[in-house]
């Protein structure tokens, strides 16, 4: 029998459980600031080009509003907005064709409902199989990239790591899984990380949330899983305002019977109390602002980007990095019950 005291901790113990799962669920509406500093432009950079994710409405996110400031006021004159063909990204593009004497603020202010988004129930799909051609409109997904093999000799010994007893689409993501949050470590020590390398992730077993996530699309498309990269930003949860200090990624894979589930290896790993919790859901904690690797943008001359998150800039037709910074920072609104699709 518990005594007194046994029994206060474990009702202390359901009742946080229970307000940290309840808080887990909900939707959130956030206030959320992408800023660029653009410095005084010289005539030997010319023309500079500047390219900047736009955050998309989606089954996580809706966007209720998004405005593009500058200040100087009314500096950015001939920017627009476009999009590229294969993931359907949406971004704004400026080209400064002429000198400019001074530094120019550029801010792209939205108001994001984002969602707790969910997949359902992956255990009641979990000996569900692939129908003929489900997969055909995913092809991109199941294709290797640059920094992200789905076969040769270190994919075949990754495969040999998935349990036998795992046979189904489900069941082989859910072994996945596991085995990147058991086997990798979530630092950032040196250099090395932080590029979504397969390879870094195996030799290394440490990174961020890109190589988390480069060794498990790897082993899901190897296996036939369809697995979309998805990059944005964490929103805080234990602040209701601040600056956000750089980017997060997670995965979706195409699954059957449950179509995009959401996961994150990495926030699993940080957080092993959410680790079943992330399988098959994402809670409103994130901002989406791209999906898919090797992304050439239209209008670049450069190589195609490893992910876009921050400003892509290009200087004379060649890529230039922290010429323009960025700062990123949000507020939490008072969200409106009847407003929720949670």
């Amino acid at each position: 029998m518990l005594n007194c005291r046994s029994r206060l901790l474990f009702s202390l113990f359901f009742l946080y459980s229970s307000a940290l799962n309840a808080a887990d669920r909900t939707d959130r509406l956030i206030e959320f600031q992408y800023e660029l500093q653009v410095p005084a432009v010289k005539a030997e950079d010319l023309p500079l080009v500047i390219m900047v994710p736009l955050a998309p409405s989606n089954e996580q996110q809706s966007i209720l509003s998004r405005s593009i400031d500058s200040s100087p006021k009314d500096s950015i004159k001939g920017s627009e907005v476009k999009k590229e063909e294969t993931y359907g990204n949406e971004f704004w593009s400026w080209t400064i064709d002429k000198p400019r004497t001074e530094a120019t603020t550029v801010t792209f202010s939205y108001k994001v409902l984002r969602h707790f988004h969910s997949a359902g129930s992956w255990q009641a799909a979990s000996k569900a199989d692939y129908i003929a051609g489900e997969k055909a409109p995913y092809k991109r997904f199941l294709e290797a990239d640059k920094l992200v093999p789905i076969e040769g000799e270190l994919i075949a010994k990754l495969r040999k790591e998935i349990p036998k007893t795992a046979t189904t689409p489900v069941q082989k993501a859910k072994a996945i899984y596991d085995y990147v949050v058991d086997n990798m470590e979530y630092k950032k020590v040196g250099t090395g990380w932080g590029n979504g390398d397969t390879y870094w992730a195996c030799s290394q077993k440490y990174g961020n949330c890109t190589d988390f996530h480069a060794l498990l699309t790897s082993m899901a498309r190897a296996e036939g899983i369809p697995a979309k990269f998805a990059i944005g930003v964490s929103i805080p949860t234990d602040k209701s305002q601040g600056d956000i200090p750089g980017y997060h990624c997670w995965l979706e894979l195409y699954l059957p019977q449950l179509a995009w589930m959401p996961l994150d290896a990495s926030e699993a790993k940080k957080h092993p109390e959410q680790r079943e919790l992330l399988f098959g859901n994402h809670p409103a904690d994130r901002n989406q602002f791209s999906i898919g690797r090797d992304i050439k943008l239209p209008g670049m001359q450069s190589d195609p980007l490893n992910y876009f998150i921050y400003p892509h800039v290009e200087r004379n037709g060649k890529a230039v990095k922290d010429l323009v910074k960025t700062r990123f920072s949000f507020q939490t609104l008072k969200l409106d019950a009847s407003k929720s699709n949670g």
